[in-house]
């Protein structure tokens, strides 16, 4: 797993050991940035370049650090796990970083409500919460509802092809769906 392309470019990152992370294989990650710089975003030209980007169930942090060495202003992870804050502390520093990072411990649900009360938006969000334990459907209700995703901000999640994402919401929009193998990537705006 590495930094695919901008400032940290090859950057090798870490995982913490066992199961409970499942870093984004890099195949799949280029695949998504590809879409993502393509995609027309009704506020910003690019949805990362000058971003505030949001990790969620960050893992190795991975996903937002392809962000930050892209062009994005700021990142914060979030993860409930001390072994992947440890990596991703760890990855920060590797790939010298430190300066645009933020890392908060705690239910990555939890951290919509907080984030909402401290008026914090954000204009890219990634959430890859563990598979099938519903997860997506409440972090998308809470990110629908709080207005933490800014307007016309771009939400991407990697989730399990069991766990088909519901379309009922307020303010988010699917766009774009994309499947590979077991993974699927949802993009949404709100």
């Amino acid at each position: 797993m590495r930094i695919i392309t901008g400032i940290a470019k090859g950057t090798r990152l870490k995982a913490p050991k066992g199961l409970d992370v499942r870093p984004t294989a890099d195949r799949v990650k280029e695949s998504v940035f590809n879409i993502i710089i393509n995609l027309e975003l009704p506020t910003a030209e690019d949805a990362v370049a000058g971003a505030h980007v949001l990790d969620l169930f960050a893992g190795t942090g991975n996903l937002g650090l392809e962000a930050l060495s892209r062009g994005a202003a700021h990142a914060l992870f979030i993860d409930h796990s001390q072994h992947s804050l440890a990596a991703i502390k760890d990855n920060i520093h590797t790939a010298k970083l430190s300066e645009k990072t933020e890392i908060w411990r705690g239910d990555s649900v939890k951290a919509i409500d907080k984030l909402s009360q401290l008026g914090r938006t954000f204009r890219l969000i990634f959430i890859d919460p563990p598979y099938n334990q519903g997860l997506v459907s409440a972090v998308l209700l809470k990110l629908d509802t709080t207005g933490v995703a800014e307007a016309g901000g771009l939400i991407v999640v990697e989730h399990s092809k069991h766990e088909p994402i519901t379309t009922q919401w307020q303010y988010l929009k699917l766009i774009r769906t994309e499947r590979y193998g077991e993974t699927v990537v949802t993009f949404l705006m709100r």
